[in-house]
Formats: structure tokens, sequence, C-alpha cells
């Protein structure tokens, strides 16, 4: 029997799994979401998802998930002797359906009030028979360790597959993600972080945005007096598209070109930084008639997604103004970056730095992919590797810091949404800086060196490629007989979560529980005028009262 291991990244937009021969260590297939299972759009979404409706309903459903995932791998789940899971706290959480209450609240008094008791988040290897309703029989499960209760595995592992620890440089990596993992690297010193970025950096909560999938817009470059448009293919490797005209005045040229599906986050900054540098944006504002970027095929980007995407890297931005003032350095000081995470390995990083989603001053920027499932893939070849994780996570835990306490996080943020959604000048905003003697932020350098060590964020696909999964959540239908099928509901649901069935005189509401945005949205509640609508309806059920989108 040829022993099969199965590394799989919990991410906070979407999964991504790999199978692996053990004894040869040749990966053999590679499956990915285009959504996470549950509703919403953030961590906050989630945690706030699985204490309202239960631990036990969100595991089930992250189960099931994963669940699907494996099975889409398209190898004998007999032969799978080894599960990695790799992700931040509350994916772990989740995955494992232990104590969330911690990662949903903050402050020692808090806890001490509601008598919330931190979890030991260290790693473990347990058989999958402990997870629940996990569909592998004679299969160790190995979750890897917490920096701390609030920084995960994932940032771990952008540490380690970077070595930028090796490295006698002052150096910074950034996983570009929702949760924006931050290490600083000075003289023998690391500090960590984690800020909420949001999820806009990996294709969500922009209008038509999509994660690193086939068909996404993943680079714009200005080929005057049109755009011209990478698009990512059916290998997640970068092919050309048409030339459109983002002000909306003319159709796109070279219609024979692939058609875009959206525009994920590395898409997303090439077209603002092509937009400001020609006139199109000026902030807060898009410079067209209907105030969109547009990119054919009913694609487009709009002023509230441009504010979403410039808080997104605001927070970046004011992560890494803060790590340096912890550090006592320069920004001028940093020099090298480690760039992870699609939106870090498809982004045209000269393009990064000019909109200030790395440091100006970078000199060598180097693209390493998804370091999560990277990670995961070592642990399934060599779960020794553990105990050097372990070891390194209990040394990173004194030096963490915690932005959400911090006043000098605070006051930077508020800096970045007066640039991005209020228009502040960046000389005003460098005024600021100097006011209460923050690190200073010069002048893009706009040239640094670009190593790419990878040729797509998953860098091999394996023998047998990429399967890409969608609706992987549950797909629920509950009847609404009161309905006067006005269709308002369908209408304002920002991300097409819902449709309405009307048969044998009994009239149905379907929601694709991972499209949904969860109860941080709640349009669709608003919008109904007899308000008979509710999400509750949906999500109070029990696991195994679910309808497939087959059977519907």
């Amino acid at each position: 029997m040829t022993q099969l291991a199965v590394a799989i990244d919990l991410g906070t937009s979407g999964f991504r799994a790999q199978c692996i021969n053990i004894s040869s260590g040749e990966i053999l297939s590679t499956a990915i979401t285009t959504n996470h299972p549950l509703p919403g759009s953030n961590i906050i979404d989630h945690l706030h998802f699985a204490l309202e409706y239960g631990i036990e309903t969100a595991h089930n459903i992250f189960i099931d998930a994963v669940n699907r995932l494996i099975t889409e791998l398209c190898v004998d789940t007999k032969n799978i002797v080894r599960l990695v899971v790799c992700g931040n706290p509350t994916q772990l959480s989740l995955f494992h359906g232990t104590e969330i209450k911690d990662l949903a609240f903050a402050g020692s008094r808090k806890f001490e009030s509601m008598q919330i008791e931190i979890p030991d988040r260290d790693a473990i290897i347990i058989p999958a028979e402990s997870i629940t309703n996990l569909n592998l029989l004679n299969c160790d499960v190995i979750i890897p360790p917490s920096i701390c209760h609030h920084v995960g595995a994932d940032a771990l592992a952008m540490i380690i597959q970077t070595s930028m620890l090796d490295k006698e440089e002052t150096s910074i990596s950034i996983d570009f993600g929702t949760n924006a993992e931050i290490a600083l690297f000075h003289k023998g010193k690391i500090i960590t972080a984690s800020a909420a970025a949001g999820p806009a950096l990996e294709g969500q909560e922009i209008s038509c945005g999509v994660l690193a999938i086939p068909g996404a817009i993943a680079d714009v470059e200005y080929s005057k007096p049109y755009f011209k448009l990478t698009l990512l293919d059916n290998d997640l490797m970068p092919v050309e598209g048409s030339l459109v005209d983002m002000s909306g005045k003319s159709q796109p040229v070279n219609s024979n070109f692939p058609k875009p599906i959206g525009i994920t986050s590395t898409g997303t900054i090439a077209a603002m930084y092509k937009a400001i540098e020609t006139g199109l944006i000026s902030l807060p504002r898009i410079c067209t008639a209907d105030k969109r970027l547009h990119f054919g095929n009913n694609i487009s980007f709009t002023e509230e997604d441009l504010a979403e995407a410039g808080k997104a890297i605001g927070a970046i931005r004011a992560g890494y103004l803060t790590l340096c003032k912890a550090a006592g350095i320069s920004v001028e000081d940093i020099h090298t970056i480690y760039m992870s995470g699609a939106a870090g390995t498809y982004v045209d990083a000269k393009k990064a730095l000019q909109v200030g989603m790395i440091p100006p001053s970078v000199k060598k920027t180097y693209q390493v992919g998804n370091t999560s499932l990277a990670m995961a893939c070592r642990l399934a070849k060599n779960p020794n590797d553990l105990e050097f994780m372990s070891s390194l996570a209990s040394k990173l835990r004194d030096t963490h810091y915690i932005f959400a306490s911090s006043d000098i996080f605070k006051k930077i943020f508020i800096l970045e949404l007066s640039y991005w959604t209020e228009g502040m000048p960046l000389s005003m905003y460098r005024n600021f800086l100097k006011k209460y003697s923050f690190p200073a932020l010069p002048n893009a350098d706009g040239n640094p060196e670009i190593i790419r060590t990878v040729k797509r964020d998953i860098d091999d696909l394996g023998l047998f490629g990429l399967k890409t999964i969608p609706n992987i959540g549950r797909i629920v239908k509950r009847n609404f007989d009161q309905c006067t099928i006005c269709n308002v509901c369908i209408d304002v649901c920002p991300t097409n979560a819902l449709s309405i069935l009307s048969e044998s005189g009994s009239i149905s509401i379907i929601l694709n529980e991972a499209l949904c945005r969860g109860v941080s949205c709640k349009k669709c509640e608003y919008a109904c005028s007899i308000k008979i609508m509710t999400l509750d309806s949906f999500f109070k059920i029990h696991f195994d009262d679910k309808t497939s989108e087959e059977e519907i």
C-alpha cells in the first residue's frame, strides 16, 4: 500500500489542500475552494457565527468542507495515514472543535468576568477518529502550534519557510491576507504581530472580487490609451488578457482573449496604482462618469471597493510602521521583504511598493508563495519538524506585539483612514507622523530587486493537477410561504448568495452559506418589507438538515 498524506491550509477566505506520496515526497494532486465554508468574510464573522450558532455547528461545517476537499484530491482515502492542517488559531480551533471565546474577546478583565480559560494551543498529534465526522480512519492528524492565542501556525510557517532568521539583515515578512501576519527581524530579535487587514487583500469585500482562481484578473498595465489585463489560467499561471478602457467609454479590445470572472487582490492593487498614476483615481474618488473602473465582462471596481482596499493597505502600512517604532528602527533600515500568500506572490512588487503595501526603502523583494500550505506539506513529509516548530513558537511568545491594544497603531491607522477615505494629502500624513515622533515614511524607491522563489502561490500542483471547488459550504433551502416573491432580498445581496424557488404552491428561499457575508451584513433581512426573511432561519439548523445544490 502506498502511504499518503494530506496537507491543508485552512485560510480565512478559502481552503487549499495537497496530497503527497510519503515515501517519494511527490505531490500528487491539489484542490482549492473558491470560498470559505462558513458565512462571513473575515475572522470576526466566523467567530460570531460559531458563538451565535454553536461551535459544534461551525465545526461540522468545517469538517464537511474538509471531507469534500479530500475527496476532490482523487486518491483512495484508505491510503491516507497522515493529515496536517495549518492556519490561524480561529481556523484551527474550529477544525478541532475547541474553545474560541478567548479569540473573540480581549482583555484579562473580560476573560475573568466571562470565566474564559485560554486553551492550550501547542502542537498536537491526534487520531483522526477523535475529530468528529472526519471521514478518515487509521490516520494521524497533526495540528502545529500557535505563537500565542491569536497568532497561529500560519505566521510561524511564514517565518520558517522564508528562512528569514538565518540571515544577518533587517528584514520583514508579511502574509498578505485577511489576518496579515507580520514579522520584523532586526539584530537577532524578531517581533511578530497580526493586522486585521480584512478580506480585500484576498479578493473579498470587493464587489467583483475573487480569490486567486482561474479567470481572475491578477495584474493591470497601462498600454496607452488602454489598460492591459493579466489573468490566471487553469494552472494558476499568469496569461495575457484583453485591452480595456477602465474609464468605461469603450468596449474591451482583443475580445478573443479569455474573459475575466472577477478581480483578485493583486489585480486590485495594480488597477488602483495605474488609475492613480493616470488620473482615473484622485483619492478618495474614482474620476469616471459612473465612479467605477471597468474591466469588461461586467467586471468593475467601485468607490466602495477603493475604500475597502485602502483600509487593507492602510492596516498593513500602519502595522510595519508600528513595529519599526517598537523595534527602535527607521523604515529605511528595512532592506528586505518576504511576501507570502497569493497576494504576495502574484502582485507586482513595484506597484505594491508605490501604494504603500511594503516599506518604501526595500532593496530586495522575495515572493515566496503560500507558506502555510508549504509548511503543512513539509510536516506531512517529516512530522519530526513539529518539535522545531514548537520550540520556535515558545521563543516568539515573549516578543509578540498586539496591535489591538497599541495606541501607536491606532493613531497611525486613523491617519491611513484619513488618507484613503478622506483624501488627506500624503504630505500632511507625514507631518502627523513627525508630530507624534513616529517613524518617518520616505518616498518609495520604486526599483527593488524582485526574486520570485515560486512560479505561483502553490508552486507544484502535482501529478494530477488542480481541482477548483465552488460551493464548498452548505446550500440550505427553507420554506417561506408568506413570501411575496418581490425579489428585494435577492437584489440587495452583495454576493448573490440567495435564490427563490416556487414549486407546487410552495415558496422556498435557498441560501449558499459560503457566499453569504453572515451576521455582519443582513441586508436581506433589512430589505424584507414583511420581515419574514431572517438568517437565523437558515443558520439555526441541525447539520444533517441540509440540501445539496444537486438536490435543488
